[in-house]
């Protein structure tokens, strides 16, 4: 079924009789070509993409839970390009002109709004980091805007410029920033992956790698053993567990990522805004709703909840930034996990194992990354070459001393 303004009035005459399964419910098969382990948004934009546009068939995504279940459904929606390092920008600049796109490409409205994206500075030697970050982004192709204290005045003249300690000098602006819906994200890509003969197997917990001379030959489940040419993987905050059963140890801790949100308010946030002097960013949504976060829980979880230490930090920043928000409510919260790298960058490369295949170490960046991961992991399992954005998201980058340390945003221990 394809999606328009004639079939929403059609079946809006009909009183929506005519809808059907935005995608099906399969057995699975007991071989596939390719197997996708993992049905967060990475997982199904990477079916999506493989059998789009690399034209490959015979392709199962394996969900242990439910679609929209995992940190797709689990984080801010944030989208942005605006990273300083050769080895992230042409990535995420690649993603967000996919973000652009999107809703066209799957016949889905993924609530895609580019409202821009503000990190503030608070001092003179942070303009002189976002300058040159700022030009870091427009030499890959993506725009960027180092604005003055009046120029962020107009935009967000809410702000406690005159804080004594955390007094607003400026920002570097991204005008195609913006937000997405994450839940429609996931659901439009299943529906296209679906469209082009994905098999999308939900409840289907991988328990183990069935590998023979160094190769792979298939995956155990929970619904049984099932074949497989090639296993990709991309399973977020889980990668360290999964891959364990394959015998591979990843440069990966997993930490619990807490967001918020408050009561709904009327419309005050234009864009998203970051606290420049501590983690703190926010944006309203459509419902009114304030959606904000802030930093990593600074111990080891798998668990998809947080704890009160984190909350107060948040809204401590939350506070000092624009003490207006004070008497809102908050009315939920909520944690994803995070596969936080060593050097807080991810990771999209082959492992030892012949026809296995690894994405993830995403850290804080894995939602807005979404389509661009999906298609460069797609490229890596249909020609066995990375793609020419990925081409530094080596596993190996440790060994050879090839980090790519954006700013310290990884898992090490001195900095959680």
């Amino acid at each position: 079924m394809r999606y328009s303004a004639f079939k929403l009035l059609t079946e809006g005459l009909r009183g929506h009789t005519g809808w059907k399964p935005v995608w099906r419910d399969p057995a699975p098969q007991a071989k596939y070509d390719y197997i996708i382990v993992g049905g967060g948004g990475h997982g199904l934009a990477t079916a999506h993409y493989l059998s789009k546009v690399y034209k490959k068939s015979r392709i199962a995504v394996l969900e242990k839970g439910w679609i929209g279940g995992g940190n797709v459904g689990r984080n801010t929606t944030i989208i942005r390009s605006n990273y300083l390092l050769d080895g992230n920008e042409p990535l995420y600049e690649f993603s967000l002109k996919l973000w652009e796109g999107l809703e066209q490409d799957l016949n889905y409205n993924a609530m895609v709004s580019q409202r821009g994206i503000l990190n503030l500075c608070h001092s003179d030697a942070q303009r002189d980091a976002y300058r040159r970050r700022g030009n870091a982004m427009r030499l890959n192709g993506a725009d960027a805007e180092l604005l003055d204290q009046g120029q962020v005045r107009e935009i967000a003249p809410f702000l406690d410029f005159e804080n004594a300690r955390f007094p607003i000098k400026g920002g570097l602006l991204q005008r195609r920033g913006g937000t997405v819906r994450h839940d429609a994200v996931a659901w439009g890509y299943a529906r296209s992956a679906d469209n082009h003969g994905v098999d999308i197997i939900q409840n289907c917990e991988v328990t183990g790698f069935k590998i023979e001379t160094g190769a792979i030959k298939g995956v155990k489940t929970s619904r049984g053993y099932i074949g497989a040419k090639k296993v990709g993987v991309a399973v977020a905050g889980s990668s360290s567990r999964v891959m364990a059963m394959a015998g591979l140890r990843l440069p990966i801790e997993s930490h619990v990522l807490q967001a918020f949100v408050s009561e709904g308010l009327k419309p005050v946030i234009p864009g998203v805004i970051t606290f420049g002097a501590g983690h703190f960013y926010i944006s309203q949504s459509d419902k009114g709703g304030l959606v904000f976060g802030g930093d990593i829980d600074g111990y080891n979880s798998y668990a998809q909840r947080g704890n009160l230490p984190v909350v107060e930090d948040v809204l401590e920043g939350g506070m000092a930034l624009m003490p207006m928000i004070g008497r809102a409510r908050l009315l939920r919260m909520w944690g994803g996990l995070m596969d936080m790298s060593m050097d807080g960058s991810p990771f999209i490369d082959k492992t030892p194992i012949e026809g296995l295949y690894f994405n993830g170490g995403w850290c804080y960046g894995g939602f807005k990354a979404t389509p661009a991961s999906g298609y460069v992991f797609a490229h890596l399992l249909a020609t066995d070459t990375p793609h020419k954005t990925a081409t530094a998201l080596r596993l190996d980058r440790f060994r050879t001393g090839a980090m790519i340390d954006e700013k310290g945003a990884g898992a090490q221990p001195n900095l959680h």
